[in-house]
């Protein structure tokens, strides 16, 4: 890194702390800039940081390129006294830098994929990162503690235990008790057993370990698909009629039986309300949906299957409410099946547009431990 460069990185890293800068006398007079020491941008930039540290700043040094990073701290080390004019005329020129900066933007492609992680195609992301070689630059661990949960299980049980320790303690804690709840028992155990044996594992190690992980995401075929399987199954089947519903899940039993056993997990019909919809929250789904579609759905649900679900529903508004509705599915009288499983299918849509929103929150059910 040139030394007339220093001081501009430096500038987007301090720029909450102007304050701190300005406290100087950062408009020091012709006469006393001109007596000013001759300084390097490094040199500058060490003094701003000196007098930032001083102010009791928390800047991001950790974010600039290591090798700045390293100068930085050897001029830090070289610079020795530094006079009042001097110092007032280094704040003044950082504060101009400050106030010409209209934009930070990242110093690297790396960083530049990290901005733009999740708004760019996975494809063209992968594509940059093998040509430019991104995957073995920047910092790992960013990416890494990006992942769902899900994703830093199936690295940690495909390594050793050793490396899922280490990956387990580079996580936010709330992140990484979500990823162990992941695990299965035993390989949980032993990977935070495991953490005790980490502390003499060295930060070159660390950073050894994240390139390695990175760069096994980074080998993965991309899919096509954003969803698993069984969800885009699991959604279609929502949506069709039952009997093409039922007809398909018992051929999945036939064909793949554990495939279909998460197909059934991911279906979420109108006979499903009851266990999957809050008490609290009915008064949220029947102002979410057109009231002629849930009178004609009500009024279509009385076989076996989908008769409790409407006493569940009438059960848990304001008794006036359900009077009318009683009323009004009395009048309505027979339903014919595509036109109440369509009426069906609408109270489900907007149950689910409501747990989109974060409006209610689904019941999960539980699985038995074995």
């Amino acid at each position: 890194m040139q030394d007339d460069k220093a001081l501009m990185q430096l500038a987007p890293l301090a720029t909450p702390m102007t304050d701190s800068v300005i406290a100087v006398n950062t408009a020091p007079s012709v006469e006393e800039v001109r007596v000013a020491r001759h300084l390097s941008g490094r040199a500058k930039a060490a003094i701003v940081v000196r007098l930032l540290l001083n102010d009791g700043a928390d800047i991001p040094l950790e974010e600039l390129p290591e090798e700045l990073q390293t100068k930085l701290t050897e001029q830090m080390g070289e610079i020795g006294l530094v006079d009042r004019v001097t110092l007032g005329a280094v704040a003044h020129e950082f504060v101009e830098a400050l106030e010409g900066i209209g934009l930070s933007m990242p110093h690297d492609l790396a960083g530049a994929l990290n901005v733009l992680d999740g708004k760019i195609g996975a494809r063209t992301a992968a594509k940059l990162r093998k040509q430019a070689g991104v995957k073995q630059s920047g910092d790992p661990w960013v990416r890494l503690k990006a992942l769902p949960a899900a994703e830093l299980a199936e690295l940690a049980e495909a390594e050793s235990t050793e490396v899922a320790a280490v990956l387990l303690s580079k996580l936010d804690t709330p992140k990484a008790a979500e990823m162990l709840g992941q695990l299965p028992g035993p390989v949980a155990r032993q990977i935070t057993y495991a953490v005790s044996k980490t502390g003499k594992v060295t930060p070159e190690a660390v950073d050894r370990i994240g390139f390695s992980l990175v760069a096994q995401m980074d080998q993965r075929p991309i899919s096509a698909f954003d969803d698993d399987p069984e969800k885009r199954v699991g959604a279609i089947l929502n949506q069709s009629a039952a009997n093409t519903r039922d007809d398909m899940l018992t051929s999945l039993d036939a064909e793949d039986e554990a495939f279909a056993t998460s197909v059934r997990k991911m279906i979420f019909t109108f006979a499903h309300i009851p266990e999957r919809v809050t008490e609290r929250d009915v008064p949220a789904v029947v102002r979410a949906v057109d009231q002629d579609e849930f009178v004609i759905a009500l009024a279509a649900a009385t076989d076996e299957k989908n008769a409790p679900v409407v006493e569940f529903l009438l059960g848990n508004m304001s008794a006036r409410m359900a009077d009318n509705l009683r009323e009004e599915v009395q009048e309505r009288g027979t339903i014919k099946r595509a036109e109440g499983e369509r009426a069906m299918n609408a109270v489900v849509n907007a149950i689910r547009g409501l747990e989109d929103e974060g409006t209610i929150t689904l019941v999960v059910e539980e699985e038995e431990d074995e």
